[in-house]
């Protein structure tokens, strides 16, 4: 496989449940990258807010977007001119939350917070949007047992893929490849994920899209 010009910044985004942290770790294994990693277990609001979302929407919401932010900071002050990075998440993935959890007072001020601590992040030179149809989604949540998943409604869920989806199609700010990654198993199949990697070896220019055949 000839690399072309591997990005030197990936970002990986997707819905709930697609598989963001798997393919980031199994990525930055392979090009002996360093990882930013969310740990979204760490905010404590997050399983009231999957309980009463009413209720802790604002300051999970909050809480995410200072942890976001701090940890992305920090990454940012490596030399990504010589290190690659691969971040299992971007910020602008907390405001696709926000439009989702938030009544319109509470994102007004939400988004003025937002909107300063964005300015002072690197752009992904690419990110790879992964998707995947809402039971699959459910399905794979399920499968992995985390405790303060075992709240979200089916119909959360769908409603932040519906939002993922709006999202990608309007994102302009960089190179930017969606995989469906429904029928395929970068993880646990190795020629599901040298397909990956021969397809972001070379230059991904605008909004691309990739639906390998399946493996499952």
């Amino acid at each position: 496989m000839k690399d072309t010009g591997t990005p030197n910044y990936i970002a990986i985004e997707g819905p709930i449940g697609v598989g963001k942290s798997s393919l980031t770790l199994k990525l930055a294994d392979h090009f002996g990258a360093q990882t930013i990693m969310e740990k979204m277990e760490e905010n404590p609001f997050l399983s009231g807010f999957y309980k009463t979302p009413r209720q802790y929407a604002f300051q999970a919401q909050m809480f995410f977007l200072l942890s976001r932010h701090k940890q992305l900071l920090e990454a940012n002050q490596v030399d990504l001119f010589q290190q690659k990075v691969v971040a299992d998440y971007m910020l602008e993935k907390d405001k696709l939350f926000a439009l989702i959890n938030l009544d319109s007072e509470e994102f007004k001020l939400y988004n003025q917070m937002y909107e300063l601590l964005l300015a002072r992040l690197a752009k992904p030179d690419l990110i790879i949007f992964l998707s995947a149809d809402t039971e699959t989604l459910t399905r794979r949540i399920g499968k992995r047992g985390r405790n303060f998943e075992a709240e979200i409604a089916e119909k959360y869920i769908e409603e932040v893929n519906e939002a993922y989806h709006r999202w990608f199609f309007h994102y302009d700010a960089g190179p930017s490849l969606q995989v469906n990654t429904s029928g395929i198993d970068f993880v646990e199949n190795e020629e599901d994920f040298i397909k990956l990697l021969e397809k972001i070896s070379r230059p991904i220019k605008g909004r691309e899209f990739f639906n390998p055949l399946g493996s499952m």
